[in-house]
């Protein structure tokens, strides 16, 4: 990326369009009861996602942007778990007959943390009270340094298909920094052990920008990961924001690189990444060509929410957990953030939605069009608007800020057709911000555009 776009653009804070509208504009105007109304009024035929959070680790990694506890024992992983049980049922309830789960992701927090039975018996729970499609993706994200052998081989049990496993950096001065000390060994070893298990899918987490990084490290932290064969690697960028995570402000700030230098830092790694074989998957994602991702893309059904990039089409995404955020066609519900706030919620109401958003149709255009940009760097503004019976005027963006990125050569429209070319990629969403009519011009809740 040129230097003049990095100067221009370092300090502009957009959201990451997991959803749109983000999750900062979601209000208490929806509650429980909303939630209720929306999933009795689900078509019999919907296909589900099940996202499940799990709020525990062992220690808190410096870096994290997550909605974590740090426990030293069992007993509030156990309660946690019984109001997760009940969350489950009390949904499963308010459902038609009919749906069918398509995909299932354990989330956290270190899911892997939970105690082996706990996870057997949640695992069992689902089972019992939805209908899981027999080839239904079940994924869980691992912190190789807790994970044991007992509980890989639950996972191999009870069906999980594909882990997705922290990595961040393998640089020994790095990982110092950020409190987390992860050896290669210990992530080839958790590697090995849920390959043997019969999980296939493995996915690479690494994340530029952290303190002490340097461009060489980078690049040798991807040469390390590209040895265990993953099928999917991600490359995120570290976003400092002590604001809202105040574990975070013990990073000293003056380890951090500046915006040149993760820009660089990036570079470096996507070379390395596709020198490797992988084909890159939007903005941060990586796959092998044969990976059903890389598939989605090549074919345009690349999806995008609240996980990332995805193959997961369902027409509802059900979230159940502290902080967890859903998606059904009537727009977004999330839950109460804090583990008390959430147990107290189910207890008394088996439900703990606290806030959401209800879509409307304008909110539905513009989605469609920020997924298209974020998925594939291109969109037909003329065939979104027709798809959704609506004029192309009320698609069309500021006529300043477009001529702004034009002249930026960060996009470029010809005719109706909106595209962002490879090099100023990283800026996608400075892009997507475009058609964002809820996006506050400070920006003080989101990331930075690089």
């Amino acid at each position: 990326m040129r230097p003049e776009l990095v100067a221009k653009y370092r300090h502009q804070r957009v959201p990451r369009y997991t959803s749109y509208p983000a999750s900062p504009h979601f209000t208490d105007a929806v509650t429980a009861e909303t939630y209720r109304g929306w999933l009795a009024e689900a078509d019999p035929a919907s296909t589900l996602s099940l996202y499940l959070h799990l709020p525990f680790c062992k220690s808190m990694c410096w870096y994290c942007g997550c909605h974590t506890n740090v426990v030293r024992h069992e007993d509030p992983i156990w309660s946690y778990l019984a109001a997760l049980s009940t969350e489950l049922r009390t949904v499963a309830g308010l459902l038609p007959e009919g749906p069918v789960v398509r995909h299932i992701h354990f989330g956290g927090g270190t899911p892997t943390l939970l105690p082996v039975s706990g996870f057997r018996a949640l695992m069992a729970e689902l089972r019992s009270r939805y209908t899981i499609a027999p080839d239904a993706e079940i994924a869980i994200e691992i912190d190789p340094r807790t994970l044991t052998a007992e509980m890989t081989e639950a996972l191999g049990d009870v069906g999980v298909t594909r882990a997705s496993l922290g990595v961040q950096s393998f640089d020994a001065d790095v990982q110092a920094a950020i409190n987390r000390i992860q050896p290669f060994g210990m992530t080839a070893t958790a590697v090995q052990g849920l390959r043997a298990a019969g999980i296939q899918g493995i996915n690479l987490d690494l994340i530029y920008g952290l303190p002490r990084q340097t461009v060489a490290s980078c690049v040798d932290t991807v040469r390390q990961a590209v040895t265990l064969n993953p099928d999917r690697l991600s490359i995120f960028g570290y976003a400092h924001m002590p604001g809202f995570k105040a574990h975070q402000s013990r990073i000293d700030t003056e380890t951090l690189p500046d915006a040149d230098e993760r820009v660089a830092q990036l570079r470096a790694m996507e070379t390395a990444v596709l020198a490797s074989g992988y084909v890159r998957i939007g903005m941060d994602h990586f796959a092998r060509p044969d990976d059903p991702i890389a598939q989605a893309a090549a074919g345009g059904t690349l999806r995008r929410n609240f996980q990332g990039y995805t193959t997961d089409a369902a027409d509802m995404l059900l979230a159940f957990g502290a902080s967890a955020i859903g998606r059904v066609p009537r727009g977004y519900v999330a839950n109460v953030l804090g583990l008390p706030a959430y147990l107290k919620a189910i207890e008394e109401d088996g439900l703990a939605t606290a806030r959401g958003y209800r879509m409307s149709q304008d909110d539905k255009l513009r989605a469609a069009v920020i997924e298209a940009l974020m998925c594939r760097f291109d969109v037909d503004l003329a065939k979104v608007a027709s798809a959704f019976d609506r004029p192309l005027d009320d698609l069309m963006p500021d006529a300043r800020a477009l001529a702004d990125l034009s002249g930026d050569g960060v996009a470029h429209l010809s005719g109706t057709r909106l595209t962002i070319p490879e090099e100023a990629r990283p800026l996608v969403r400075s892009v997507a911000a475009l058609f964002d009519r809820h996006l506050d011009p400070e920006g003080g809740r989101h990331s930075k555009a690089i």
